[in-house]
């Protein structure tokens, strides 16, 4: 008998944990200024590195397990962050608020060359020549970013055999999140998504890292400023990706000769 009741605990217990693992919420964003609802709204499960939209009536639906968290981001609107709840999973949708945010326009100053018709003069006037290399980058289609002449590899070697290094500090104490990276690149929402955006909230949010250091693993990625500036998000993430593989593999490398 006692082995009958074991063997039906277990089975409740499986079924629990499955449960939770094929898990879905549902829900319905509104704007917290009128309750209408919006559309095209952003919503990453930043556990499970998937990725959704809302459709035309502000509705979502999520793979989620208990304690998931979920980001939601639109253009003007206030980015939040939500706990999945065991109660959100079991009794179905649930509305959620965004709060538009106050935007001040910045002056934009726009430089004309202004040619005064002697060479030697006009001359000091042209930039000087971008001597970075192009490269292409997945996901976009005839264009690329710069990186230096001066390979990418060099730093990343840099930061295997100097622990102090920025690369090795970010790369080798965020593991989990550098994990990451190769989840959102397999998913197609979240790609569309970087794709079409150059905030980086959503790489910041998702390896758990400011804006400058962000930038700064770019750059001792030996990734120029102009592709920094200019680069939108899916950029980023590809780069980083690429030297977070570097290293990974370099690593490993090091490891076994030790």
């Amino acid at each position: 008998m006692k082995k009958h009741l074991v063997f039906i605990l277990v089975l409740l217990i499986s079924a629990l944990a499955m449960a939770q693992e094929d898990g879905r919420v549902f829900g319905v964003v509104i704007n917290a200024s009128d309750d209408s609802p919006l559309e095209s709204v952003n919503i990453v499960n930043l556990n499970q590195v998937i990725g959704t939209t809302t459709n035309d009536k502000g509705e979502f639906s999520i793979s989620a397990r208990v304690n998931d968290t979920l980001h939601l981001s639109y253009l003007g609107f206030k980015s939040i962050k939500v706990r999945v709840t065991n109660d959100w999973l079991k009794f179905g949708s649930s509305n959620i608020e965004l709060t538009e945010l106050a935007l001040a326009l910045e002056e934009v100053v726009v430089n004309q060359l202004k040619l005064t018709g002697y060479l030697e003069v006009d001359i000091k006037q042209v930039p000087a020549p971008n001597d970075n290399y192009r490269y292409s980058i997945s996901g976009l289609q005839g264009t690329g970013y710069e990186a230096s002449k001066k390979s990418g590899l060099t730093k990343v070697i840099g930061s295997i055999f100097n622990p102090a290094d920025f690369l090795h500090r970010m790369f080798g104490k965020k593991p989990n999140e550098m994990k990451k990276l190769k989840k959102m690149k397999e998913d197609d929402k979240i790609r569309n998504l970087l794709a079409s955006r150059f905030d980086r909230e959503m790489l910041m949010v998702l390896l758990q890292v400011d804006r400058v250091d962000l930038d700064e693993i770019v750059s001792q990625c030996n990734y120029s400023a102009g592709f920094i500036q200019t680069a939108n998000d899916l950029q980023i993430l590809d780069a980083i990706s690429e030297c977070y593989e570097e290293y990974k593999l370099l690593s490993r490398g090091r490891s076994r000769k030790i």
